[in-house]
C-alpha cells in the first residue's frame, strides 16, 4: 500500500465519519419533572421575570462566580439577563408568556440557540413543573455527536433548579 492509498482510504474513512453524524438526531430536548410545594402562581411568576429566576437559577450554586446583568423590563416578555460564567456565556430572555408557562430563548452565541419552558400546574397538594429545554443541532456534526450526551449534562442542573422551586415555599 502506497503513502497516497493510506492518506485517501484515511480521508474517505473522515468523510464516512463525517456523514454518519448526519443520521443522529438533530432536535434534542431534556426535561425533568417534579411535584412542588410552592403554587403555580408564585412560580409563573417569578419564572417571567429576569430577576425573579435568579432565585432559583440552577447554575448560582455550581458557579458562585457567575455574573449575571439584568436588562429589559422588570417582568414579561422581553425580561431577562447576560450570564458570564464557567459553564458559557449569553443570554437568557422571556420569549412568550401562557396561563401556565414560561419560554425563554437563550442566546449561547457559537455554542447555539435552545429554548427552555418551564411549565407549572396544580396537581392535588403540590405544583406538577416541568423544566424542558429543546435544542436544534443543525448541520454541525460535533453539536449531533454531543447531543447525545445532552440529557446527561443538562438533566442534573435542571433538577437543582426544580430542587430550588420547592424551597421557594
Amino acid at each position: 500500500m502506497t503513502l497516497t492509498q493510506f492518506l485517501g482510504g484515511g480521508a474517505a474513512l473522515v468523510a464516512i465519519l463525517a456523514g454518519a453524524t448526519l443520521l443522529l438526531p438533530r432536535h434534542v430536548q431534556v426535561a425533568r419533572a417534579a411535584i412542588v410545594a410552592p403554587d403555580a402562581v408564585t412560580i409563573l411568576r417569578l419564572a417571567a421575570s429576569g430577576a425573579g429566576y435568579q432565585r432559583f437559577n440552577p447554575y448560582r450554586d455550581s458557579d458562585p462566580d457567575l455574573a449575571i446583568t439584568l436588562f429589559g423590563p422588570e417582568s414579561g416578555i422581553g425580561s431577562g439577563f447576560r450570564f458570564d460564567g464557567r459553564e458559557g456565556k449569553g443570554t437568557q430572555t422571556v420569549a412568550a408568556l401562557a396561563s401556565d408557562a414560561v419560554r425563554y430563548d437563550i442566546d449561547l452565541g457559537a455554542m447555539g440557540r435552545p429554548v427552555q419552558t418551564i411549565r407549572a400546574e396544580r396537581q392535588g397538594d403540590g405544583t406538577h413543573v416541568i423544566w424542558t429545554m429543546e435544542a436544534d443541532l443543525g448541520f454541525n456534526p460535533i453539536a449531533r455527536v454531543m447531543g447525545l450526551f445532552m440529557d446527561r449534562m443538562v438533566g442534573p442542573t435542571l433538577e437543582r433548579g426544580l430542587a430550588k422551586i420547592n424551597t421557594l415555599a
